[in-house]
């Protein structure tokens, strides 16, 4: 089943996507909320009641109407929180090479991760950058999922079950902004919390099991044997597979759960996928050939990630039109 949030006028919906068309869940099931929030908040029975509308919609059963005039949204448009991890080694290990450092052991100990801004969620569309966050602007392709219950002190052999779905996410990243945050060892704050975008709908794991393959060796959890591309301006810059996490996301929600409660709507991020963005891009082809000409998003690009079975996620970059800069306020 894919839920998608969608937008008629000034309300927000939730709705299935079935074959190119939307169908509003509320009017199929009075029981069933018109919002991803309460939805998820209604756990797995309201999960199962979806599920029936969905099957009945597709063998025909069902005759719900569907809606024309829409404007689709993040499929968790306000979510409780988000926190994105650090699951590809291949990620990790390229960015430390190119910079000249060493593979950190701690990679392999333990997964992380980091709060960014729930509030910066978007959906497909377009993004609205400042004018410091294109000093390197840059994509970071990864998959993410969604909490569907309640948890706390979560075993990864257990934490699968708390999944309600899988999304395609662009963690955008403004790298300069970003590093000279962290050369204080704190962040990534500013160089992350203007957008997080999700979508284009969220997909619940049933539809992915055709896909599932075993985890890494020494790891517990789903992984999934999942293509994830991405595209600027119709140029393909990334490609990458899910089933290259290292750490899955089960033991993820088992560090993020550790003595803190998990809640549905919480949104976590993999993190990038190897070549998975123009950080690690630029500084690999920089490695190879001096001369590389280095690329970071502009005005006007067209972002495209794809991720199998997850569906496809388009953005337009644009820019404020404002000339502030908190770069230029830096003391000297």
């Amino acid at each position: 089943m894919k839920l998608v949030s969608y937008k008629t006028e000034d309300r927000e919906h939730l709705g299935i996507f079935i074959n190119g068309h939307i169908y509003n869940l509320n009017s199929c099931d009075k029981l069933l909320p018109d919002n991803m929030s309460t939805f998820l908040q209604g756990g797995e029975v309201l999960m199962e009641r979806a599920k029936r509308i969905d099957d009945q919609i597709k063998d025909g059963s069902l005759a719900a109407k569907e809606e024309i005039f829409y404007e689709i949204l993040a499929p968790v448009p306000h979510p409780t929180s988000c926190r994105d991890g650090y699951a590809f080694r291949q990620h990790v290990a390229a960015a430390r090479r190119n910079r000249k450092v060493d593979m950190i052991p701690q990679f392999d100990e333990y997964p992380i991760f980091y709060f960014t801004n729930h509030n910066a969620i978007q959906g497909t569309g377009e993004i609205e950058c400042m004018p410091d966050h294109f000093d390197k602007l840059d994509f970071e392709l990864e998959l993410a999922i969604v909490i569907g219950k309640k948890g706390r002190n979560i075993k990864a052999a257990e934490a699968d079950e708390y999944i309600a779905g899988y999304m395609v996410m662009n963690d955008m990243s403004a790298r300069t902004l970003q590093m000279e945050e962290m050369l204080l060892n704190l962040g990534p704050a500013k160089g992350k919390d203007f957008s997080t975008v999700i979508g284009p709908w969220l997909v619940t794991p049933d539809e992915l099991l055709q896909y599932k393959v075993a985890p890494k060796e020494g790891h517990v959890g789903n992984a999934y044997d999942l293509k994830m591309t991405c595209r600027v301006n119709g140029i393909e810059v990334s490609k990458g597979n899910a089933a290259d996490m290292d750490w899955t996301f089960a033991e993820i929600i088992e560090r993020c759960a550790y003595g803190v409660d998990i809640l549905p709507g919480d949104v976590i991020g993999s993190g990038t996928v190897g070549t998975g963005c123009f950080l690690e891009l630029n500084g690999t082809g920089l490695l190879n050939d001096p001369n590389y000409k280095v690329q970071w998003l502009q005005p006007g690009d067209v972002v495209e990630m794809e991720i199998t079975g997850l569906g496809a996620l388009t953005n337009t970059i644009t820019k404020a039109d404002t000339d502030f800069s908190i770069l230029a306020l830096k003391k000297h």
